[in-house]
């Protein structure tokens, strides 16, 4: 008694593996890519929240130094902790500046974010990507920020 063919033939095998093969081309490349804008993002939410911490310094005449604002550096910033991260200048303006680094993606190493303080007390989201090695996407730049 004869039996059926069993099993798969090689070129359906080899098939299944270029289809596999052009999903992983496909889809590697894009989750980089949300890797990038989510680090980005926790950046930008983490140093946005001193915001208020240098309003109440303002307010109360009180120094900008990162135990002052109760900085904490994150995993994802570069730089020494005692070196504050606030600038406040006599006018009311600023800044609160960090340096991504540590364990971010490679091509993020050395992007600037920072949040710019206007006289009145206005603030604004800044990104410095120049010195980024990997290519910059504008799909990674956060609701609110500039370039």
């Amino acid at each position: 008694m004869a039996r059926p063919d069993e099993g798969f033939s090689l070129l359906e095998l080899m098939i299944v593996v270029l289809i596999i093969g052009v999903l992983s081309a496909l889809s590697v490349p894009l989750y980089q890519g949300y890797v990038i804008k989510s680090q980005i993002n926790r950046v930008v939410s983490e140093l946005g929240g001193y915001r208020s911490a240098i309003e109440n310094a303002v307010g109360s005449s009180r120094q900008t130094t990162n135990t002052a604002i109760g900085y904490t550096p994150s995993d994802l910033i570069s730089g020494d902790p005692a070196t504050d991260v606030a600038t406040l200048n006599p006018d009311g303006s600023g800044h609160l500046q960090v340096t991504m680094g540590g364990n971010v993606h490679p091509n993020l190493v050395g992007v600037i974010i920072q949040f710019q303080r206007t006289p009145s007390g206005q603030w604004s989201c800044v990104i410095d990507s120049s010195a980024s090695p990997g290519g910059w996407s504008d799909m990674y730049l956060p609701a609110g920020c500039t370039l």
